[in-house]
């Protein structure tokens, strides 16, 4: 066939991914990263159980259609039913199956300029119209938020927290005060992806069957299973029962099943892991102040760090890193794409780090 019969809308749309995965670039570099810092994985690793248990898996078999297992563990793990968790192919795959439950084109959605991509990516997908509000003090704004979702009549509105690609964080009860303010029939989709690295008093304490917020959690940061494409929603269930009608019942495969429900048994591994991701964002910080350099607070996995510039600085000291073989990312909107967001890594690779950055920083002098 020579001409796809697209539809008009998937004609419209740029054949784009929201990132650049490091293993395209080590293709056009030639050589693979000496220290693989951008992609905000848990290089520390999954529990050892859950890597016996996923190697274990019996592969032959479709996995649970149901995750029956898993939303059992996650249901008790956080006191709630299973009627209010949904399984899917990590976050991504969840926001993905979200907007084709709520977005037709035209829809207005919500959310802050420079946020986490891939969400825009499945709106504007369906048709949705995206309407931005900008970060406040470098932290996505709830009340802006809201107030946006009313002037638009949004059905969705999205919000991390902690936030991707600054690594700020609210309280969880100053987000719930604000929930006061969200209008009627607008749904908010709080991005819980790293708030296992967060501190005490971060996660929202929202009720699982408040119809007016549906909570994304995942096994892709702290638990060591970016690989395996585990996320989980918790929300009332009613509308974890519309996942039902859209989503892929066998895109889970057996093997993320048996690791998640593994790994979210090793509480003990989560606490080392928690350890040294706060060892780590110790040592990127000290590195960035050593050359001049200022992090930002982070209750994540990864440092923002302020290069201190525009954009166009902060770009060409990410261009030196990669050079050096050092893969990291910055964000892409302004004001906060003036830095470089370094995930958390071993001794080792933030040795490697700190040795490109003094380099990297001369020949950002020097563009």
């Amino acid at each position: 066939m020579t001409d796809p019969r697209l539809t008009r809308l998937a004609r419209s749309l740029p054949a784009s991914v929201p990132f650049v995965g490091p293993e395209t670039q080590e293709r056009a570099r030639g050589g693979p990263f000496a220290a693989r810092l951008g992609a905000n994985e848990s290089v520390f690793g999954p529990s050892p159980h859950a890597v016996a248990a996923m190697a274990q898996a019996q592969q032959w078999m479709y996995g649970d259609p149901e995750n029956h297992d898993l939303r059992m563990a996650l249901a008790a793990h956080h006191g709630v039913t299973p009627d209010n968790i949904i399984v899917g192919e990590g976050i991504d795959g969840l926001l993905g199956y979200l907007a084709r439950l709520f977005v037709a084109e035209g829809d207005p959605v919500v959310t802050s300029d420079g946020a986490y991509p891939t969400f825009n990516y499945h709106v504007a997908g369906y048709g949705g119209v995206l309407h931005k509000v900008p970060y406040r003090d470098d932290a996505e704004d709830p009340a802006a938020l809201f107030a946006k979702a009313a002037e638009v009549d949004a059905k969705l509105v999205y919000l991390a927290n902690p936030d991707n690609p600054m690594g700020s964080a609210h309280r969880g009860a100053d987000i719930v005060a604000a929930l006061a303010d969200l209008p009627r029939g607008t749904l908010l989709i709080l991005d819980e992806a790293y708030v296992d690295c967060a501190p005490d008093g971060t996660a929202a304490p929202v009720a699982a069957d408040d119809p007016r917020v549906i909570r994304m959690r995942t096994f892709s940061k702290v638990y060591g299973l970016a690989g395996a494409r585990v996320g989980y929603a918790i929300g009332v269930p009613d509308l974890i029962t519309a996942f039902h009608k859209v989503r892929n019942h066998f895109g889970m495969n057996r093997a993320a099943q048996a690791g998640a429900l593994a790994a979210l048994a090793d509480q003990d591994w989560l606490a080392h892991v928690k350890t040294q991701i706060a060892l780590s964002r110790d040592r990127i910080a000290r590195i960035a102040r050593d050359h001049g350099l200022t992090p930002l607070p982070s209750a994540t996995n990864f440092v923002a760090i302020d290069c201190g510039r525009d954009a166009g600085f902060a770009k060409a000291v990410l261009d030196g890193l990669v050079a050096r073989g050092i893969f990291v990312r910055m964000p892409f909107a302004a004001p906060q794409n003036r830095c470089i967001r370094v995930s958390c890594g071993t001794a080792q690779d933030l040795d490697a780090f700190a040795a490109a950055l003094p380099g990297a920083l001369r020949d950002a002098e020097k563009s």
